[in-house]
């Protein structure tokens, strides 16, 4: 299933971003971090992910702002899926807004969830 599909994952703690990296690359998809906002919405603009992983609280531009610009990119959209440690009630509000497909706290999911997340949401998309 995964071949070929492209994973944007932004996340500003390398560990974290590494340690799914390494678990979306061993499912066989292709991915590609960075570790800002700012440099995330670049990364989707040049990638063309399927899928964004997106942290809400983040150095340089924060995760709503990069989604919106995301939003407003020409080209195809990938799922956006937040990924973060804000609990949702504490989310901001504009994310509602953004056309996130969903949100995850990473706190209360393995990688592995998070990747079978990922796969359901994308045999939804097709």
């Amino acid at each position: 299933m995964a071949n070929h599909i492209k994973i944007a994952i932004i996340e500003d703690d390398s560990v974290i971003a590494q340690m799914y990296r390494m678990k979306f690359e061993a499912e066989g998809f292709e991915v590609q971090t960075a570790e800002n906002g700012a440099v995330g919405v670049e990364l989707v603009k040049d990638m063309q992910p399927d899928v964004a992983l997106v942290d809400v609280r983040m150095p340089v531009m924060d995760g709503p702002t990069a989604i919106k610009k995301v939003r407003e990119l020409k080209g195809k959209q990938p799922i956006v899926i937040v990924l973060t440690n804000v609990g949702e009630e504490e989310a901001p509000e504009e994310l509602h807004k953004l056309n996130v497909h969903s949100y995850i706290v990473k706190a209360e999911s393995t990688p592995r969830e998070v990747t079978e997340h990922v796969k359901e949401a994308l045999a939804r998309k097709k």
